[in-house]
């Protein structure tokens, strides 16, 4: 089954409500930066890449909006420049879920300078991109996004917003199919470190869900699967927030991809018993050093693979590393809401005045990484040498 996470439709974005999965199957749809930037907070959407993708379209989605104030602007042929026209099909509906349905994203709002002709342009974009840099502050691709944006809108200044708006949404397009391809080409070079029959354990949810479609560490599974290989994939069921129980394993049974979910609590046991012959995750933000940043508890099983001489890979592609971050000890660590502690949707079992902690990430030193694959090759023990390797 084809997952599109993020998708446009009718001069919207649309993506996958993915904090009702697997129960239920819903696209929200957007209209604006701020709609976006709390899609993005609440995670609707999470994992880097797809943050990265969904700001994108945010500061398109902004531009759009602000520019439908302005008198239309003209092309140098004098044509009048009109909004694109989509014809995204819909997504067929996944075995096993109760509905789907596109509606406005709860909290959805029109944006932040309203009135006629006296639009200020400069200043709504602006402000768009600073709501969206603010949603999530440890997945560099939103960063990374929300600059290669700009630079676009940047180089169509003298362009009127109608012309900047439609620019700027065939740079969102473009990031969109960008992150499908560098996704396929990171699952073909992880999936040759895979040998046929092995079983693979992941931490929280690098597929499909967490990209524009394909995935990074499930890519590498899927690509596995595409050579001919027959794996079997162990998820960890990610605490709090379960992305590995309601994304990762919901994921694979699409695929029908062998997958055995087990608590975080279990890895060490499964490893000791030879259960498990690789390891393989995704990332959030990786150091210039080789450091990653991945969801909380990655960390932990790091440390286990290394005790037990099982090889850890990190699917990252190059847009993840941030070669401003000397360390891992310099990446910020999202601290996020208790109440995703406490229990899950209608479900509470955390005793009332207990002090609890929640950050999303961990790091794990890149002396626990046995590989980064990248869409340009697999770096074996990563070092900032290595990967600055990678972009020269």
């Amino acid at each position: 089954m084809k997952i599109e996470t993020l998708r446009w439709f009718n001069n919207r974005l649309e993506m996958i409500d993915q904090r009702i999965l697997p129960a239920a199957f819903e696209y929200l749809s957007y209209d604006s930066a701020a709609s976006v930037a709390e899609g993005i907070r609440s995670m609707v959407v999470r994992g880097a890449p797809a943050i990265g993708v969904a700001a994108a379209y945010g500061v398109a989605l902004e531009a759009l909006r602000l520019s439908q104030h302005l008198p239309p602007g003209r092309g140098k042929d004098g044509m009048g420049v009109d909004s694109v026209n989509d014809s995204t099909p819909t997504l067929a509906l996944p075995d096993g879920a109760t509905s789907q349905s596109t509606k406005p994203a709860s909290g959805q709002v029109a944006g932040y300078l309203q009135g006629g002709w006296d639009v200020d342009f400069n200043a709504g974009m602006e402000e768009g991109f600073k709501v969206l840099a603010a949603s999530r502050p440890t997945a560099v691709n939103l960063f990374w996004a929300l600059q290669r944006m700009r630079k676009v809108w940047e180089s169509v200044a003298a362009q009127s917003p109608q012309q900047t708006a439609q620019r700027l949404l065939a740079e969102a397009h473009e990031i969109l199919a960008e992150d499908i391809r560098i996704n396929k080409a990171m699952g073909t070079n992880g999936a040759a470190l895979l040998k046929d029959g092995a079983r693979v354990l992941t931490h929280c949810n690098a597929g499909a869900l967490a990209t524009a479609g394909w995935g990074t560490a499930l890519g590498v599974f899927r690509s596995a699967v595409e050579a001919g290989k027959k794996i079997s994939v162990i998820a960890d069921e990610t605490r709090p927030f379960l992305q590995g129980a309601r994304l990762t394993a919901w994921e694979m049974v699409q695929e029908n991809i062998p997958v055995t979910l087990i608590t975080d609590n279990m890895a060490g046991h499964l490893m000791a018993q030879g259960e498990v012959d690789a390891v393989v995750v995704g990332t959030d933000r990786v150091a210039a050093n080789g450091d990653v940043a991945n969801k909380i508890g990655t960390y932990m099983v790091a440390v286990l693979a290394r005790r037990h001489n099982i090889p850890f890979y990190v699917a990252c592609p190059l847009s993840t590393i941030d070669l401003s971050i000397a360390t891992g000890k310099d990446i910020p660590i999202e601290e996020r809401s208790v109440e995703e502690v406490k229990g899950f949707r209608d479900c509470h079992w955390a005793a009332e005045g207990v002090k609890i902690r929640n950050p999303a990430f961990d790091v794990t030193p890149a002396e626990l990484v046995t590989g980064l694959i990248t869409e340009k090759g697999v770096i074996l023990q990563p070092d900032a040498q290595g990967i600055r390797k990678l972009f020269g």
